[in-house]
């Protein structure tokens, strides 16, 4: 979500921009200024290292800003300004509606950034766009069937390659992380350009691979990345919002609606999680309770 957050800022509000694990953020020595702010992004707010994170910003005299999801909290409380992002309580352990919700806010934040800086910036279509989204995700969720058939084809697979570029690189990660947490089956997530740089060496016949592929700027560059995936033999699952394009020939394809372009990341999260789910579901795994994890970390 973060690198999200980084490319929104720095394309919208002109604002340069350093993603920073908080778990190690204050074991090095980042180069802060009188001029830089730390924003800080946690769904309980009481993070062990998300927190420690702050309080190191603060010691620096730096600008401390809170992104969390429970008012309240330590995060919220010990920032010096900040925003919730009112997904309401998260029961799963993984999260889920709060890293939707949170991406929103960040898009909000870079439209106003962007507003108050002066960037040319069509800030009306954007917001004309989230007005757009909650329609937009029922219509997703109206296709729960072809995520469960795409998920059958995943039960007893032992391995899954996610692939992104720009704004769909994290939502790669994401993707991944979601996979392994929930139904504990490996994955990867890589931008589709480094794919060339080790990660190919990976696929063989049958492969997994999920390809965010949106129709975009980068619509030729993945689909170049789908024909050398399929030269290889790999199960292709492209998650698109082209509804008809035959040169894909990819074996499963799940198209998500059309919005604006750093809007579009939120509505490709969408079938991700339900992926995540319905794996976890037809491996018979509490998708709500995974193994080892906790819901907020509060210690390293």
């Amino acid at each position: 979500m973060v690198l999200v957050g980084e490319y929104l800022l720095e394309e919208v509000a002109g604002i340069p921009v350093e993603v920073e694990l908080a778990s190690e953020f204050r074991y090095r020595k980042p180069l802060l200024t009188t001029r830089t702010a730390v924003l800080a992004i946690s769904q309980s707010g009481e993070t062990a290292d998300t927190l420690e994170a702050v309080r190191e910003a603060k010691r620096k005299n730096v600008l401390a800003l809170g992104l969390v999801n429970v008012v309240g909290s330590s995060i919220a409380r010990e920032t010096d300004a900040g925003v919730y992002n009112h997904a309401g309580p998260e029961v799963g352990v993984a999260s889920t509606k709060a890293f939707v919700s949170q991406l929103t806010v960040l898009s909000l934040i870079a439209v106003y950034l962007g507003q108050l800086r002066g960037i040319g910036i069509r800030g009306h279509e954007i917001l004309a766009g989230l007005a757009e989204l909650p329609d937009q995700v029922r219509e997703i969720f109206g296709q729960r069937e072809q995520i469960t058939t795409i998920a059958s084809t995943l039960k007893d697979a032992q391995h899954c390659l996610f692939l992104g570029r720009t704004f769909h690189a994290p939502i790669a990660y994401e993707g991944a992380l979601k996979l392994k947490e929930v139904s504990y089956l490996h994955a990867e997530g890589y931008s589709s350009g480094e794919m060339k740089h080790g990660p190919i060496a990976l696929i063989n016949e049958g492969f997994p691979c999920v390809v965010l592929c949106p129709q975009d700027e980068m619509f030729e560059k993945n689909w170049s990345n789908i024909q050398e995936l399929r030269a290889r033999g790999a199960n292709i699952i492209a998650i698109t919002t082209v509804y008809s394009r035959e040169p894909l020939l990819v074996q499963s394809q799940f198209a998500v609606p059309q919005t604006h372009k750093i809007l579009q990341p939120i509505l490709s999260t969408i079938p991700l999680q339900l992926l995540a789910y319905e794996v976890a579901v037809a491996r018979e795994i509490d998708p709500d309770k995974p193994r080892n994890l906790a819901k907020s970390v509060t210690v390293e």
